[in-house]
This record gives C-alpha cells, sequence and structure tokens, in this order.
C-alpha cells in the first residue's frame, strides 16, 4: 500500500511559539469537536501547531494511552479516497483489509491533519464531510462498514491562501464544515526567538535573519508574492551552526530558495549584503 501519511507519536513536546490566543481556541474547537481549518502561508508554523497541539492534548494536560495521537496526509493530486480510507491486500493466499490513515485515526480517536488539503482531487475531499457535522461518520465502501468515529478523533486541514485559484479552492460546502484560524508568520522579536531556539545559532545572529525575514516579506510591495518562510530563516541558522558562513548560508537557504527570478535574487541579495557579515 502506498501509505501517505505520516504518523507522529510524540514522545517529547514539540516546540511552538503561540502567536496570539490559536491555543485556546484549539483547545475550545477540540472540546466540542468542531473541525479545524488552518489558512496561512507556505512555513509558518502550521503543521508544528498541530503537532504541539496534539501532545498537549493527549500528553500533557490529559495522559492519553493512545500511542498515535496525530495521523498526517500530505494530500496531491494523485491522492485517492482509497488511500485515505483503506484498501484490501494479498497476503499469501488470502485477502486482508487495512484501514488507511484518516479510516485509523478515526477508529482509534486520533487527531487526522490534511495537510495542503486544496492539492488533493474535490472528489477526494468530498468523503470526509460525513466527519465534520453532527453525524461523525466514515463510510467505508469496499467493506460495508459505516464507521462512527471515536469521540475522540478530529479532523484538521490546512491550505496557504496565496496559491489559491479558481482550480484549487476549498468548495463552500467543504469550507463551511470548519472553524477557521487564520496564520501569518511572527513578528520581528518573536521569530527572532523561534530562530535562535530551532536552529541554536546566537540570539545577534537570529535577530538579524528575522530582519532579513521581515524586509524580503516587504517585497511583496514589488511584486514578489511570497516572502521568506521562518522555516528557511530557521535552516540558514542550522548552517552557520554546522560552520558555513552566515552569507553563504542566506544564499542557499534564503536566495536561490524563494525565487529562480533574477531580479527578485537581486533584491534578496541586496537585503542580506546590508545585514548579515
Amino acid at each position: 500500500m502506498n501509505d501517505e501519511s505520516s504518523l507522529a507519536h510524540l514522545r517529547a513536546e514539540p516546540y511552538y511559539l503561540p502567536l496570539a490566543d490559536e491555543i485556546e481556541v484549539f483547545r475550545a474547537a477540540y472540546e466540542a469537536r468542531l473541525p479545524v481549518l488552518l489558512k496561512g502561508p507556505t512555513g509558518c508554523g502550521k503543521t508544528r501547531f498541530v503537532e504541539h497541539m496534539a501532545w498537549r492534548l493527549y500528553r500533557a494536560e490529559r495522559p492519553h494511552s493512545l500511542d498515535i495521537p496525530l495521523l498526517t496526509i500530505a494530500c496531491h493530486e494523485d491522492l485517492t479516497a482509497t488511500d485515505m480510507v483503506g484498501r484490501f491486500l494479498l497476503q499469501g493466499d488470502s485477502t486482508v483489509w487495512r484501514d488507511g490513515p484518516l479510516t485509523r485515526a478515526a477508529r482509534s480517536g486520533a487527531i487526522c491533519y490534511l495537510d495542503e488539503v486544496v492539492e488533493a482531487r474535490k472528489d477526494t475531499t468530498v468523503l470526509i464531510h460525513s466527519l465534520t457535522d453532527h453525524r461523525r461518520l466514515l463510510p467505508i465502501e469496499k467493506t460495508g462498514e459505516l464507521l462512527a468515529a471515536h469521540r475522540d478523533f478530529l479532523l484538521v486541514m490546512s491550505y496557504n491562501p496565496g496559491y489559491q485559484s479558481v482550480l484549487k479552492d476549498l468548495k463552500p460546502s467543504t469550507r463551511q464544515r470548519f472553524v477557521s484560524l487564520t496564520f501569518d508568520y511572527p513578528d520581528r522579536a518573536r521569530e527572532t526567538e523561534i530562530i535562535a531556539h530551532e536552529s541554536a545559532v546566537e540570539p545577534a545572529l537570529a535577530e538579524r535573519l528575522a530582519a532579513i525575514g521581515e524586509k524580503v516579506r516587504n517585497l511583496r510591495e514589488h511584486g514578489f508574492e511570497e516572502g521568506v518562510s521562518t522555516r528557511l530563516l530557521v535552516y540558514t541558522g542550522q548552517l552557520v551552526v554546522q560552520g558555513v558562513t552566515p552569507r553563504r548560508a542566506a544564499e542557499i537557504a534564503i536566495t536561490h530558495a524563494v525565487s529562480d527570478d533574477p531580479t527578485v535574487q537581486g533584491a534578496i541579495r541586496d537585503i542580506v549584503d546590508a545585514l548579515l557579515p
């Protein structure tokens, strides 16, 4: 089986620095079993937030017997309903059923996280509808089972509105089944703290990298759509910790990572040259 999921045991706390009231709101949604949609640009911390909340809810606040509290499905255009729900497999001379990640989460009471859900085909995402209202049911067509989701099950989705288009957008019938949390890149002070923690780089350099991130994102006013993610700023710091010079690390992890446009690269390089030694 081509398993599209990643399994999170979450023995240790995933680092996450809250930017507003997202922890409290997510906890309230979980207690009410309301499906959650996370919106925000690439690399701003949506996935880490889900990991942190799964750890907090299933490990810290009420120690849970569930071994795998979070199943993540990386959505793409070839993802099928079968990949999510499950399929029959040959085992010796017999055929056995194997649950897909969505079914495993619904059956066990885990959080199922559909990452970048708009990349999935519309006919794939439709199957989640009955899990996101009062029914909380998953029909498994191939076995004839109508699975009632475990009381602790929660469905979470994310997507990047910056890549939204007519062809890649959530149908209103899907979107309006979720409460929505909007994410963005942190301010410079918080981003400095995140970079320093995640990369173990010196605080002074972390602050310079955060300043680069802030200034590169301001290029959006000049037609550069996405900016640079916090993830790439952390990568830059990690390269420096491994002995790469700051400017070379920025060239690899920022300038050439965010764009192939020579004009944009030149503008980013000017920012880097002004802020890094």
